[in-house]
């Protein structure tokens, strides 16, 4: 119910705040961008004298043959309206498919060698603390696992399948098949926070758009998604009465930290070539690393090898199918959103709200990368280079946008495709649980902002 009404809450707001537009300020092409804009077009807002328009815009809207020469205000349309947005979204899920039928099948042929079982046994002292309805020894276990060390090393690629069929393994023990469980739950919250060691497309932006040093926001990423897994944790574990202060819990806490401080502490001996350099081996490597380990433990195990992987290939097939309308529902509210121009109205109330109790502001030009993060990723990074573009890569807000965006997963987009891909539609706690995570995270990416970068403008 929390995502119906979100979704819903999302069409009517952006339609209203369209037609205000179109009755009050004159927008006359609202709807048509709303509806058939494409991204990048150039939407005439309202007439006005045009020395104060771009000479460049007014050109290209005469020559067009849109409008005559006269006095024209124009923007620059940021999202794809419905109908293209209807065709990304289907686009994204075929895309999918090659990806999910690849690790999907390497994942049958694991199961059937005993791998993810093994996984489970290691792991499971661990995650039958924070997962206890999940019987031990379950294949879910190594699926989780699987999903969470994609996501500490940024293996997007490889986290998405392995997550959906830790989902598909927690949902054969699910005994309300439309209602989420509280396994599923604790694990989506705690995938959603994102915990990533190295952001590698944010460094890899940030050195594009010639940043002097584009690795100095890796730490305070790697802290803010820390903190918004240890929130998700809390809250869900004082949802479902887990105690976490746990002998089990703690060591292995504490050994994770004390992996991933090392791996920081080697990191800041890098120059920026040398983190992405460093990044693209391990990651890939790993990738790698496990296909060959997969085969080697199918041929011990004497299976059917290809067998096996075209039976988990085929439900990847099926899987990228089957979350086709959750994707088309959550990308299209989210374009009205973008379209109807409501993220600007609540970007300018946010800061005219700031300046009004004379607070520093700076903070305020790298929010739209966090207020879009839990709704599309792409956008995130659409506005964060963008927020780069208008203040320089160095400024205090890119830095700032930079950290939002590789301080956490996709809520909006992460909710539609793992609950999607199992067909459930009660989320429970779900949602809200995920943007308090966020909440925290952002409030910390802009706290680590003014200590680590608090002296630039």
């Amino acid at each position: 119910m929390a995502l119906s009404r979100i979704w819903s809450a999302f069409i009517l707001i952006s339609i209203l705040v369209a037609v205000f537009k179109f009755a009050a300020c004159g927008e006359k092409q609202i709807f048509s961008s709303m509806v058939v804009g494409k991204k990048g077009d150039s939407v005439q807002v309202q007439m006005s004298p045009v020395a104060t328009a771009d000479p460049a815009k007014v050109a290209a809207l005469d020559s067009s043959g849109r409008v005559g020469a006269g006095d024209v205000k124009t923007r620059i349309q940021v999202a794809n309206g419905i109908v293209d947005t209807c065709k990304d979204a289907v686009t994204l899920c075929l895309e999918l498919i090659g990806m999910l039928a690849l690790f999907m099948g390497f994942m049958s042929i694991a199961e059937r060698a005993g791998g993810i079982n093994l996984l489970s046994r290691i792991i499971g002292p661990f995650f039958s603390k924070l997962f206890p309805e999940v019987p031990k020894g379950h294949p879910a276990m190594g699926h989780m696992i699987m999903n969470f060390s994609a996501n500490l090393l940024g293996l997007d690629n490889a986290a998405t399948p392995f997550g959906l069929k830790a989902m598909q393994s927690l949902q054969e023990l699910n005994p309300q098949k439309e209602v989420a469980s509280n396994a599923q739950i604790m694990f989506l919250c705690l995938h959603a926070a994102g915990f990533n060691i190295i952001p590698v497309s944010v460094i890899a932006i940030r050195a594009a758009q010639h940043a002097s040093n584009p690795t100095d926001v890796f730490l305070p990423c790697m802290i803010v998604t820390f903190v918004g897994t240890m929130t998700a944790m809390f809250i869900v574990s004082l949802r479902q009465k887990i105690r976490l202060l746990q002998p089990v819990i703690v060591m292995w806490v504490l050994g994770i930290s004390l992996v991933v401080g090392l791996l920081v502490w080697y990191i800041t001996t890098l120059n920026a070539n040398g983190v992405q350099y460093f990044s693209g081996v391990l990651s890939n490597g790993l990738i790698l690393l496990v296909f060959l380990l997969i085969v080697l433990g199918g041929i011990y195990k004497k299976i059917d090898i290809f067998d096996a992987f075209i039976d988990g290939a085929r439900n990847g097939f099926d899987t990228a199918i089957r979350i086709i309308p959750y994707l088309v529902g959550i990308l299209v509210a989210v374009s009205m959103l973008r379209t109807s121009g409501t993220f600007d109205v609540v970007i300018d109330g946010i800061k005219n709200f700031f300046a009004y109790l004379g607070a520093d502001t700076r903070f305020v030009d790298g929010l739209p990368t966090a207020l879009i993060r839990p709704l599309s990723g792409g956008a995130a990074r659409g506005m964060m280079v963008s927020t780069m573009i208008a203040n320089g890569p160095d400024s205090f807000a890119s830095r700032l946008s930079g950290i939002f965006q590789g301080a956490a997963d996709t809520t909006f987009y992460v909710v539609a495709v793992y609950f999607g891909a199992v067909s459930i539609k009660n989320t429970r706690y779900a949602i809200g649980t995920m943007l308090l995570a966020d909440l925290a995270g952002v409030i910390t990416a802009i706290i680590l902002a003014y200590l680590f970068f608090g002296n630039i403008s």
